[in-house]
């Protein structure tokens, strides 16, 4: 395979993963946050006070850094990876701001979420103004194939959060339903933002394939993670309350993994709490208890580790050097959440 891989990042000190990510990509980052605080402007004042409120909440900007990192890896850009990155970050925002109104979210990243500040109608107009947004920056590049792969990953996304939605609360979801959910709501975007950033970078067939299962992999480990985490973790670390999934009926593997084996009694405790909105922690902590009784958490983070090989895997084929081992830890560390 001919690719030109960049061999060299900038030299940091120790500290995880992302944190190295983000100081590699710091240059190319600043640009990208400073075209994204330029695009959230708009002569109707809630637009930007709202979209910045939601930009500016503590995200990491992963999935931007991610498509700047790939571009970096193959080194041949154009420039056209920072308007991707920030398209990238603007198409999550929307999603977030759409899914806090359906999900009837109060929190998001640790903080009151923007519907609970402005309302639902807001939430959704602006995310559909970032949206609008997204779409020109992908234009302005001229890579009509670039635009293809985000406007097909933006039709996916959406498609899995209604297929969500029609699962919420359905007992007889199956295992291969949740892969189909987490695949088209999350990895599709960390695969888009990993492709189109190695297309950006000059990167050829092989190269572009690589970096396009890499960040599925990487996308459905992330999720697996998160769905774990939410009745696992704590509050503060999640950005949300511990147990809001199981509030909100959403048909997580922890969830399908325990009524499979579940008894009668506990299908029906579990039952009982999903999608009940005012579940109390009392209810929460016994649909865990149950968890823990069939190891239905570790489980599910077991299937996020074998993504995450995959992942990793994914980059066998391209030569060897300081981006790549980096983009191999983000997995790791994106894993190592939940220890």
């Amino acid at each position: 395979m001919a690719v030109s891989v960049q061999t060299q990042t900038k030299r940091v000190p120790a500290s995880n993963a992302v944190e190295r990510l983000l100081s590699a990509t710091a240059d190319d980052m600043a640009r990208v946050n400073a075209l994204i605080l330029d695009r959230a402007q708009s002569h109707v004042d809630m637009v930007p006070e709202l979209a910045r409120y939601l930009i500016e909440s503590g995200g990491k900007r992963l999935r931007p850094m991610l498509t700047v990192a790939a571009a970096m890896l193959f080194g041949r850009g154009t420039g056209a990876a920072i308007n991707f990155a920030a398209a990238v970050e603007f198409m999550h925002n929307a999603t977030l701001l759409h899914d806090d109104v359906v999900d009837e979210s109060d929190m998001r990243r640790g903080k009151q979420a923007a519907r609970m500040v402005w309302g639902n109608k807001a939430s959704i107009l602006v995310g559909d103004f970032l949206l609008g947004q997204a779409f020109m920056m992908m234009v302005e590049t001229g890579d009509i194939e670039s635009l293809g792969v985000l406007s097909a990953a933006s039709a996916v996304m959406a498609e899995g959060e209604v297929f969500q939605l029609a699962k919420t609360g359905d007992l007889e979801t199956s295992e291969a339903d949740y892969a189909e959910v987490i695949r088209a709501k999350t990895a599709v975007l960390f695969k888009a933002a990993c492709e189109v950033g190695a297309m950006s970078g000059g990167a050829d067939a092989a190269g572009r394939e690589a970096l396009a299962n890499y960040g599925l992999e990487l996308g459905n480990a992330f999720q697996l993670v998160d769905d774990a985490l939410d009745y696992g973790g704590q509050s503060g670390t999640l950005g949300k309350n511990v147990g809001d999934d199981l509030r909100e009926g959403k048909m997580t593997l922890p969830v399908i993994l325990a009524l499979a084996d579940a008894t009668d009694a506990e299908r029906h405790i579990i039952a009982g709490a999903l999608g009940k909105a005012d579940a109390s922690e009392f209810e929460v902590q016994q649909v865990v208890g149950i968890f823990n009784r069939y190891d239905t958490l570790s489980r599910t983070l077991d299937k996020a580790r074998r993504h995450a090989a995959s992942a990793i895997a994914a980059l066998d084929s391209l030569p060897t050097s300081e981006m790549k081992t980096l983009l191999a830890d983000v997995v790791e560390d994106s894993v190592g959440r939940a220890s």
